[in-house]
């Protein structure tokens, strides 16, 4: 390996075991897709709901009236 030829990232594919002649791969020798293992990961056993919860909305549409109501009584104030 020289500075100004970078290493092939290919193996070799007369050394590379399990290639057939042609270069194809005999079955049996390629690794399980992923939906052959359907339990690899950890078991989940809390699934919080999706969106918000009724009392935090609630509470928050609370606090925007109150706010919205303050400013506008404090502009009535202030036009009178």
């Amino acid at each position: 390996m020289t500075p100004s030829n970078p290493p092939d990232p290919d193996p070799d594919p007369r050394s590379s075991t399990g290639l057939e002649p042609g270069g194809g791969v005999p079955p049996g020798e390629t690794p399980p897709a992923e939906s052959s293992m359907p339990g690899a990961g950890p078991q989940e056993t809390h699934n919080p709901p999706k969106g918000w919860a009724k009392g935090p909305l609630t509470v928050i549409i609370a606090l925007v009236v109150l706010v919205a109501a303050f400013f506008l009584v404090y502009a009535l104030v202030l036009l009178l």
